[in-house]
């Protein structure tokens, strides 16, 4: 029975902390996919440049190293051996007799003498052996000078001399002194021999097989470096030398660093590091947003942005590292800014470009860069609803950037001189990259985490939307009284800093359920009849509560975010339906309370509690009689208050000076409604 109760203890448990389950597993993935992008090596502790004072402490060689080549020289050691790498040649043998024969036809055949013929036949027949004894080409396959050529007959391979080779166009010169004397003799044995079959031919295979073998043994080092030997002072240039110096002994150190136990170290390092980031912006998270830290889709999606810009960044810099500055890194506070706010897109954003540092070369210039783009970013990206303030943004990014280079630039060169136009460029695409996928990562992120942006918020604000026309159509009271509660509570959010743009999204919808009967709610009943004159207070009340019911599913019909459909749930909480139950009371003290009752929830944030005083108060405000300024602050006082009483706010996140704030709003926007004045003294 122990084990029993344990085990059944354990999965309750399991159960109720699936939530922070889920949250660890997420930081757990974060850390490993983003240290695994991390370099495999360790970190050189120095930063320096060419033609750069070097700003640490002298620095001695820790250790006997070895001087690494530079690019340029491996490049002429390769150009040196691709130029006297072996050729290999295949003999075929040629028949001499028959060739004979031919040419002392040819002979016969000309015009020379007969004492001419008898001479040119000689030195054809010698000529042709000549030839032959090691081999004739049309042509050398590979340029280059003191090349060993072989010639392979059979399984043997035999070394010649490129100068015993014999080459068509090269005849005249290597045949000389075996030629006749007068011109048209030598002209026509000449004439004849550049007929000749060739019985040499190149062997790419093995030429290429040779090649690849000397290549591979090139060595990539030269020289070494003995141990305590001064390498730099302080305040000393980086000059060429200086700086080969450096490199081959970063190289060192990272090499030596690649066994098994030293890398592990290294992933640790880097697994405490990132876990520090990461904890910090759960820290934050739980303390300032803990409406974010409560919803794991939210902490998905910015754990996802943060291993997406690692990852952009760190092929950016495998592909080549002078390419680091276009990847659009203004984009994750631009679009955590969308979603959430300001501060948790420049606090994101920050943290990330920390983590970026490890990753990126002269990481103080980056990160210095990046963090100022972030809050220019911030700054300037007031709505991003409006296409001309994104443009203006990105315009003021792209200023940072090019401001920040130049400045770094003078500070490292001490000239104008040297400025990259390639680097100007690369601003540039940042920013055309920044404009053009802003909005699109945005509706994607709303398809994949069921999030709303202020993007998203807008279009569903629009009232030409389907859903709001056929509102205005079917129900053209109701329409205009959520037009009024829209007005009213977008300016209560103003008030108390809450998402107005959300509180105006949905209160303009907070009431589409009443389509469906819009004649049974009294901002619809023009004609002066009212049908609830015929029906009993329960039947009255389950026709008014269910507008909310209707409204939900009407909502989720017409795909409408989940946060709108919030407003719809809560704008009445779990109140009661005052007219009917104590129209019902009055015939049945005993009656049900509960039937009267909506079905809720309670609002649970600031938001939604604006829409339902906005919202009772805008209702309750059609049924004073000749409005004056005491009878509205008084009215607008009675309601919030039995509300807050009622303990219909409990849920919300919202103070009670907050709650004052919003009724002075309130007061003051209804006064302005109808159009109260004070009245002067004559």
């Amino acid at each position: 029975m122990n084990i029993f109760f344990r085990m059944k203890n354990f999965i309750n448990n399991f159960y109720k902390n699936t939530h922070n389950i889920y949250k660890a597993l997420l930081i757990i993935i974060s850390i490993v996919a983003i240290v695994y992008l991390f370099p495999s090596e360790g970190k050189f502790k120095y930063e320096y440049k060419k033609n750069k004072p070097w700003q640490y402490a002298g620095l001695n060689a820790p250790f006997d190293f070895s001087l690494i080549k530079t690019e340029e020289e491996i490049e002429r050691e390769k150009d040196s051996i691709e130029h006297t790498s072996p050729l290999f040649f295949e003999v075929q043998k040629v028949n001499l007799n028959k060739w004979n024969n031919r040419i002392y036809q040819q002979i016969q055949n000309s015009d020379f003498s007969p004492e001419e013929k008898k001479i040119l036949k000689v030195k054809a027949s010698q000529s042709l052996k000549k030839i032959y004894k090691t081999g004739l080409i049309d042509h050398f396959p590979k340029e280059g000078t003191n090349r060993k050529i072989f010639l392979i007959q059979g399984n043997k391979a035999k070394e010649v001399g490129s100068d015993q080779i014999f080459v068509k166009e090269k005849l005249p010169e290597q045949l000389k002194d075996d030629l006749p004397q007068k011109k048209e003799a030598r002209d026509f044995l000449l004439q004849v021999f550049n007929k000749l079959p060739e019985n040499l031919v190149f062997d790419e295979q093995l030429y290429r097989e040779e090649l690849d073998n000397r290549l591979s043994e090139i060595s990539t080092h030269k020289g070494m470096i003995v141990k305590g030997t001064p390498i730099i002072h302080k305040g000393e240039v980086v000059t060429e030398d200086k700086y080969r110096i450096l490199y081959s002994l970063e190289k060192s150190l990272n090499s030596d660093s690649l066994n098994f136990q030293s890398l592990l170290w290294i992933y640790i390092g880097y697994s405490i590091l990132v876990a520090i980031v990461l904890t910090m912006l759960l820290l934050f998270l739980r303390k300032y947003r803990p409406e974010i830290y409560e919803d794991n889709k939210k902490v998905g999606l910015i754990l996802f942005n943060m291993i997406l810009m690692v990852v952009l960044t760190t092929f950016t810099v495998r592909y080549n590292a002078s390419y680091i500055f276009v990847v659009p890194l203004a984009i994750l506070p631009l679009i955590l800014k969308a979603f959430f706010d300001a501060r948790v897109g420049l606090f994101v954003h920050v943290l990330t470009v920390l983590l970026l540092g490890f990753v990126v070369p002269n990481s103080f210039e980056f990160v210095f860069l990046q963090i100022m783009a972030g809050i220019v970013t911030i700054l300037t990206v007031s709505e991003l609803t409006k296409r001309s303030n994104l443009f203006t943004s990105v315009g003021n990014i792209i200023l940072i950037y090019i401001l920040g280079y130049f400045a770094f630039h003078l500070i490292h060169e001490g000239s104008f001189e040297m400025l990259s136009l390639q680097t100007f460029v690369l601003f540039f695409l940042n920013g055309i990259l920044t404009i053009a996928l802003s909005h699109q990562l945005i509706l994607v992120y709303e398809k994949l985490f069921g999030l709303v942006s202020d993007v998203s918020l807008l279009e569903w604000s629009n009232t030409n939307s389907k859903l709001l026309k056929r509102l205005a159509d079917k129900a053209p009271g109701t329409f205009n009284h959520s037009m009024q509660v829209a007005h009213l509570a977008e300016a209560a959010a103003n008030e108390i800093n809450a998402n107005a743009l959300l509180v105006r999204a949905g209160a303009l919808y907070h009431d589409i359920g009443k389509m469906l009967n819009p004649f049974y709610f009294t901002e619809n009943q023009t004609s002066g009849v009212n049908h609830h004159d015929d029906l009993e207070p329960e039947e009255s009340a389950r026709i008014i509560i269910n507008h909310v019911l209707d409204g939900v599913e009407m909502a989720r019909k017409n795909n409408l975010p989940d946060r709108l459909i919030d407003f719809i749930r809560t704008h009445h909480g779990t109140g009661l339906v005052q007219y009917f139950y104590k129209k019902a009371k009055e015939k049945n003290p005993d009656v049900d309370k509960e039937k009267f009752r909506y079905p809720g929830p309670n609002p649970f944030s600031k938001e939604t509690a604006i829409l339902m005083m906005a919202d009772s108060v805008e209702a309750a405000s059609k049924s004073l009689r000749e409005p004056t300024a005491e009878k509205i602050d008084e009215f607008v006082d009675k309601i919030i208050d039995t509300q807050l009483r009622d303990g219909l706010f409990d849920n919300a996140n919202i103070t009670l000076k907050e709650i004052s704030k919003i009724k002075r709003m309130l007061k003051k926007k209804l006064k302005n409604i109808y159009h109260l004045r004070v009245e002067y003294p004559e």
